[in-house]
C-alpha cells in the first residue's frame, strides 16, 4: 500500500513568535523554521484523513489546497490538537457528518467544548456535523487502511499515536511502555516529538527522541512537535545521525 504523508505543521505554541519575543528562531528567513501548530494530512488511494486538528487547522488546510477530507484522527484533549474542530464545517457540508476517531474522554471533552456541534437537541443551525467513532486500543480500519494506536505518555495524561501501515506517528510523547513498543517494530518511517534540547516533563527532548528511535531501529527518523527552544533547522539537522530528520511545514513522504 502506498501511502503519503503531509506535515500540516511541525511546531508547537512554544515555536509561534509572539509580540515582544527577542529569540532568535522567531526571526528566522528560513521558511522551515516556520511552523504551525503539529498536523499531518495521510493520504492512499483515493482517502485522505487529518491528525488533529488545531487552531491552525484552517490556514493548513488553504495553504496545502486541500479541497477533501474524509476524516480526523485525534491524538489527545489539548487544544493545540483540537481547537480547529469548529473549521470542519466546509468539510462537513461535503459529507454531511465528518467522521472523527478519538479515545472516549477526548470525544466526552469535545462534547463540553464544543457542545453546540455536538448537542443534537439544541444544534446551531451552522454548526458542523461529526459522526463519532470511539477507538480503543486496539486496531481498527478506516476505509481500506489498518490502523494501529499506540498507547502512549504525555507526562500524566494517556494519548494515542497511530501506526499507518509501515509510518508511525507519535506526537507529545514522553515515554512508551515496553508492550507498545512492540508495535512500532519494522518501521520504514518514524514520526515522533522533539519539543527542544533541555529536557521537559511532558515532551521527549531531541536527545530522547533519538535514542527512543535507535531503539526502535527505524530505518528514517522525522522530528516533529518542535519549539523555537530547539534551534535552526540548518543547525540542529546537521547534527543529526544520517538517518534522522528535523521535519517541517510542507514537507512531503511516500512510503
Amino acid at each position: 500500500m502506498h501511502i503519503k504523508i503531509t506535515f500540516l505543521g511541525t511546531g508547537t505554541s512554544q515555536g509561534i513568535p509572539v509580540i515582544g519575543s527577542t529569540h532568535p528562531v522567531c526571526f528566522s528567513s528560513d521558511k522551515r523554521d516556520k511552523r504551525l501548530r503539529v498536523s499531518i494530512l495521510v493520504e492512499w488511494d483515493n482517502f485522505t484523513y487529518v491528525v488533529d486538528c488545531g487552531p491552525d487547522f484552517r490556514y493548513q488546510m488553504l495553504r496545502a489546497n486541500v479541497t477533501k477530507i474524509n476524516g480526523v484522527l485525534f491524538t489527545h484533549i489539548h487544544a493545540d490538537h483540537t481547537a480547529g474542530l469548529d473549521d470542519l464545517r466546509p468539510f462537513s457540508s461535503q459529507l454531511g457528518a465528518v467522521p472523527i476517531f478519538a479515545k472516549k474522554d477526548v470525544l466526552e471533552n469535545l462534547a463540553r467544548r464544543f457542545d453546540y456541534i455536538f448537542n443534537e437537541e439544541d444544534k446551531y443551525i451552522g454548526a458542523p456535523s461529526v459522526q463519532q467513532n470511539e477507538i480503543k486500543n486496539e486496531p481498527f480500519f478506516i476505509q481500506n487502511l489498518k490502523v494501529v494506536p499506540i498507547d502512549v505518555n504525555h507526562g500524566n495524561l494517556q494519548i494515542f499515536g497511530y501506526r499507518f501501515h509501515n509510518i508511525a506517528y507519535l506526537t507529545d510523547v514522553k515515554s512508551v511502555s515496553e508492550e507498545e513498543k512492540l508495535k512500532l517494530q519494522n518501521l520504514d518511517v518514524l514520526i515522533i516529538n522533539a519539543l527542544r534540547l533541555e529536557t521537559h516533563p511532558t515532551h521527549l527532548s531531541l536527545a530522547e527522541a533519538i535514542e527512543l528511535s535507535q531503539e526502535l531501529k527505524a530505518k528514517k527518523t522525522y522530528f516533529t512537535h518542535i519549539s523555537v527552544r530547539l534551534g535552526f533547522h540548518a543547525d540542529v539537522q546537521k547534527a543529526l545521525p544520517k538517518n534522522m530528520f528535523l521535519a517541517y511545514d510542507g514537507l512531503v513522504l511516500e512510503a
